[in-house]
């Protein structure tokens, strides 16, 4: 038996409290484009899946994803259209536009400063990753410079979606939305980069199972 089908049905007590296993998160979690209008999560909820979520890891500890919430009615109306008309911006309780900031960098001190004085690092170090980072990042090419700034918000757009559905939210992934649209009409300037757009909320409509290939088609070991 895998630990998948071990883990399945396990929960883990959390401050009195139960809590789904990590597995069972990942066995749960759908793409979900149907939600209940009605579910409103609170501001002080979005924090916290966020902040869980910016666990994730990023190049440098660069940290470059930036949340752009959007919870009241009337911009997820306007938003609409710029989604391509798709419901589940209008229906879901809050839409998370992931964006990547292009300038991460400049927040090395501040990134470095914290874990010297959390006492992960001397300060001799975080001096050395201060400068490493703001003679580096600069001078990238723009596109690889884009490139790492896509991965790492991918990385956070994976935690945010585990992390909603463990705290028992659903979301879908969008990349299906007019970026440069999204720009105007929220006034985001070219340092940031729209990625994914991540509605969040309760399902109207329990999402259906999907297959999957089968590892030994896709994987390949010492060569291919």
């Amino acid at each position: 038996m895998s630990a998948t089908q071990i883990d399945s049905q396990v929960t883990v007590q959390t401050n009195g409290q139960s809590e789904p296993s990590f597995f069972q998160v990942l066995n749960d979690r759908r793409s979900i484009r149907k939600y209940d209008s009605s579910v409103v999560i609170t501001e002080e909820e979005i924090r916290d899946i966020l902040e869980i979520a910016t666990k994730a890891p990023s190049s440098s500890n660069m940290q470059p994803w930036r949340f752009l919430v959007i919870t009241d009615p009337e911009l997820k109306k306007k938003l609409h259209p710029i989604a391509f008309n798709q419901q589940q911006v209008l229906e879901a309780s809050a839409i998370v536009i992931v964006l990547g900031d292009l300038e991460m960098y400049t927040l090395s001190d501040k990134i470095y400063g914290a874990a010297a004085a959390a006492g992960y690092m001397t300060e001799e170090a975080a001096n050395n990753f201060i400068a490493n980072s703001t003679k580096m990042y600069p001078s990238l090419p723009a596109e690889r410079l884009k490139e790492i700034v896509v991965f790492d918000t991918g990385l956070v757009a994976m935690q945010i979606m585990l992390t909603a559905r463990a705290k028992g939210y659903d979301t879908v992934p969008m990349g299906g939305y007019n970026r440069d649209q999204v720009k105007e009409l929220f006034n985001i300037s070219d340092r940031y980069l729209p990625t994914l757009m991540l509605p969040i909320g309760k399902a109207a409509v329990e999402g259906h199972p999907t297959t999957r290939l089968p590892v030994g088609d896709i994987t390949f070991f010492n060569g291919l």
